[in-house]
């Protein structure tokens, strides 16, 4: 795919904000802002910008901002959580767009600033919080090895499942205590050969290759933290490869799985009953596998040239945004919504009004 031509009052270049690629920063954050830039990169010349640790191969922010003669050429992606505010502010009378995966950091959306959910769940988050903010939608794409390295089994060779070493496959980070300490220890004792992941893997497109049934609990991790799911890519990525998928069915991951359909719920009612259909699955996973035409819709939408076309219409729209003074940079007729503590006021202000209208209207007046 060739670089698009910046359209009228475009932007010539984007630059997508971290605050550093080290290993203090690694995780799956850090890997989607890169393969965003990656994926931007194909339609406009883009470059990864830090802003906490310097890098010797990406510039940095403060350098950036001192530096920079012409600063709204070039259109900014933010996505780093509770950075948000800060780098909304450092970045503020240039074009920026909020590229919003987890919801309930808590903060308030300045108005005009544009929001690209990677989820439904945080596209209806956005729609309550900023409804007056442009808003799109553009879930995260599976990276090429997943689709390309995936051993998707054909319906004709279900069997091949089978053959793969690991029953169950668990990654600590996120899980819940009851799939570590309770259903784990059950399942191990049932003669199942259960791996329980825990830190870096160089390839984790062959670990989930030798996985037949993959284990996905995070309501409880992110319930914790106050905030949600904001899209869940393991559970795509076992599917991906071809395994069974039991998962919770929290925030984003209701995005892209289906209790029953393309994935089962964990933890569900009983140990007792996620035994029975685990050790099921694993000894006859057909029947528990989604339809082949279900799971390759789904990762169809999920690949990187639906990315591309999607955000391709986005830097359209952007321009023309723009264009029109909606933006939020320096227009004062940005649309904005009142804050939640006014609209409740309003509301009863406004039904209080209505009350003593309707009484009065009901009064019996005498004249003379």
């Amino acid at each position: 795919m060739g670089l698009a031509e910046p359209s009228p009052g475009g932007f010539n270049s984007i630059r997508v904000l971290v605050p550093g690629i080290g290993t203090r920063f690694r995780c799956g954050g850090l890997s989607v802002a890169l393969q965003t830039a990656r994926l931007l990169s194909t339609l406009l010349p883009t470059e990864v910008v830090t802003y906490r640790e310097r890098s010797e191969q990406h510039p940095f922010l403060n350098d950036l901002i001192r530096d920079e003669s012409a600063p709204g050429q070039a259109l900014w992606v933010v996505s780093w959580g509770f950075d948000v505010p800060r780098s909304l502010a450092r970045l503020r009378g240039r074009p920026v767009v909020y590229q919003a995966h987890s919801s309930g950091y808590g903060f308030v959306l300045p108005p005009g600033i544009p929001v690209v959910a990677v989820s439904r769940n945080t596209l209806g988050y956005w729609g309550d919080r900023a409804p007056r903010n442009p808003l799109f939608w553009v879930p995260n794409a599976l990276e090429p090895q997943w689709l390309e390295r995936g051993a998707r089994p054909a319906s004709s060779d279900r069997d091949a499942v089978t053959e793969r070493p690991i029953d169950v496959l668990v990654q600590k980070r996120k899980s819940s205590p009851y799939v570590l300490n309770q259903l784990v220890p059950a399942l191990k004792a049932q003669g199942l050969r259960v791996e329980v992941q825990n830190g870096w893997v160089e390839d984790l497109v062959d670990l989930f290759n030798r996985s037949k049934i993959y284990l996905y609990d995070s309501a409880e991790y992110w319930r914790g933290h106050g905030v949600s799911e904001g899209f869940g890519l393991p559970p795509l990525e076992a599917l991906a490869c071809g395994c069974v998928v039991f998962s919770s069915f929290n925030h984003a991951l209701a995005d892209t799985l289906t209790p029953g359909v393309t994935a089962h719920q964990i933890g569900q009612g009983t140990l007792e009953n996620d035994l029975v259909r685990i050790r099921s699955a694993v000894h006859c996973p057909d029947p528990w596998m989604p339809a082949a035409e279900t799971l390759d819709a789904l990762l169809a939408e999920s690949s990187e040239s639906s990315w591309c076309l999607r955000w391709s219409r986005i830097l359209t729209q952007l321009s023309d945004l723009r264009t029109h003074g909606a933006l939020g940079l320096t227009s004062d007729s940005v649309l904005h919504s009142p804050s939640t503590r006014r609209l409740r006021w309003l509301q009863r202000r406004d039904h209080l009004r209505a009350k003593v209208v309707n009484r009065l209207s009901g009064w019996p007046w005498r004249v003379g």
